[in-house]
C-alpha cells in the first residue's frame, strides 16, 4: 500500500454534546441522519440539532445520536480524503465499534443503526434494573486501579476496571457505593478522579441482562466480509468480517474496553501512520498522543476540520 496507512477511529457515548449536528445539517452527508430516523422510527435529526444535555445523557439517545453523526462525518470525509474509503484498519471506543464496523464494510449502515438502537434500549433497561456509575481515574496505571477494585470486591463491593484508555487513565464502573469506596482508596495516589454522569455500570457484569437481551438481535444480523479489519475492544486484536462479531459485540457489553492495547496494536503491529478520529469531541486524539506519540493524528468533528483537498500521498491510496 502506498500513501498513508490510515486507522479510522470513532468515539463512544460521552462524546455527545447538544447541537453537535448543527454544523453538518444540510450538507450532503446529512441524508444518513434522516435515513437513521427512517430505519429506527426515532427523530434522529431532532437529537442532533435540538436535544438538550439531559435528553442526550439518556443512554439510548446518546448512542443513536453519536453513531448517526459519525456516519454523516465519515461520508463527508470520504469525499475529500479518498484514503478513508479503504483504511488499513478501523476501531471504535465502545459504541464507536459499530461505526468502525460500518467504515470497514463489515456492517451495512441499516443493520448497524438497528443494532445501535437495540443496544441503547437494552443498556437503558439494564441501568434501570441495576443502577450504577463510572469514574475516570487519572495518573495511575490500570493495574493499580484494578488492585483497589479487587480489594473492594473482596468486601462484597461490585466495582471493576471498565476501560483502560491510556497508560495513566482507567475507568471504574460499578454500583455507586462501590465506585465511591474504590475512589476513596485511590484518592491520595491518583492525580484526579472524575465522576462520569451515567446511570449504569457499563462494561461490567452488571450489564449481563443487556447482553442477554441483545444476543438474539446480534445473531440475526448479517456481518459481511468487509475490506478492512476492526480492532475489537474486548481483546485488542484485529478481526475480519468472517470472525464471530455477534459474540464479540455481546461480550463487549460486559468486558472491559482495552483501548490502549488496541491503539498499540494499530500503531505497532499494523504499522499505521495516521489516526483519524471521526465524531464529536477530541478524546481519542488525546489518548492516541499519549499512547503512540509517533503516529500522526487528524480529528474531524466539524466541517472546517475536513481536509480541503487530498494531498498527493492521500490521492495515491484512492
Amino acid at each position: 500500500m502506498s500513501g498513508p496507512r490510515l486507522a479510522l477511529t470513532f468515539p463512544g457515548q460521552g462524546a455527545q454534546a447538544p447541537g453537535m449536528g448543527r454544523p453538518w445539517a444540510g450538507r450532503p452527508g446529512w441524508f444518513l441522519a434522516e435515513r437513521a430516523a427512517e430505519v429506527t422510527g426515532r427523530d434522529v435529526p431532532e437529537l442532533l440539532l435540538r436535544a438538550d444535555e439531559t435528553c442526550l445523557r439518556r443512554t439510548d439517545n446518546a448512542q443513536l445520536a453519536t453513531f448517526a453523526l459519525e456516519m454523516v462525518i465519515l461520508h463527508e470525509l470520504r469525499e475529500v480524503l479518498p484514503a478513508a474509503r479503504r483504511p488499513l484498519v478501523c476501531a471504535g471506543h465502545s459504541l464507536g465499534e459499530y461505526s468502525a464496523l460500518v467504515a470497514s464494510g463489515i456492517l451495512a449502515f441499516d443493520a448497524a443503526v438497528r443494532l445501535v438502537a437495540e443496544r441503547g434500549a437494552a443498556m437503558r433497561a439494564a441501568c434501570a434494573a441495576e443502577p450504577g456509575t463510572m469514574a475516570v481515574v487519572l495518573g495511575l496505571p490500570a493495574d493499580e486501579v484494578e488492585k483497589a477494585a479487587e480489594a473492594v470486591r473482596e468486601e462484597d463491593g461490585q466495582v471493576w476496571v471498565a476501560n483502560v484508555n491510556s497508560p495513566q487513565q482507567a475507568v471504574l464502573s460499578g454500583t455507586v457505593e462501590a465506585v465511591e469506596r474504590c475512589s476513596a482508596l485511590l484518592a491520595e495516589s491518583a492525580t484526579r478522579i472524575v465522576s462520569i454522569p451515567v446511570g449504569g455500570a457499563f462494561h461490567t457484569p452488571l450489564m449481563a441482562a443487556a447482553a442477554t437481551s441483545f444476543r438474539t438481535t446480534l445473531l440475526g444480523t448479517g456481518f459481511r466480509a468487509g475490506n478492512a479489519p476492526v480492532v475489537a475492544n474486548v481483546d485488542a486484536r484485529p478481526h475480519r468480517g468472517g470472525d464471530d462479531w455477534a459474540g464479540i459485540l455481546e461480550r463487549q457489553l460486559t468486558a472491559p474496553v482495552r483501548w490502549a492495547d488496541g491503539v498499540r496494536a494499530m500503531a505497532d503491529d499494523l504499522s499505521c501512520d495516521l489516526f483519524v478520529e471521526i465524531g464529536p469531541g477530541r478524546t481519542l486524539t488525546g489518548l492516541a498522543r499519549r499512547i503512540s506519540p509517533r503516529v500522526s493524528r487528524l480529528r474531524v468533528s466539524e466541517p472546517e476540520q475536513l481536509p480541503a483537498v487530498p494531498g498527493p500521498a492521500m490521492r495515491s491510496v484512492a
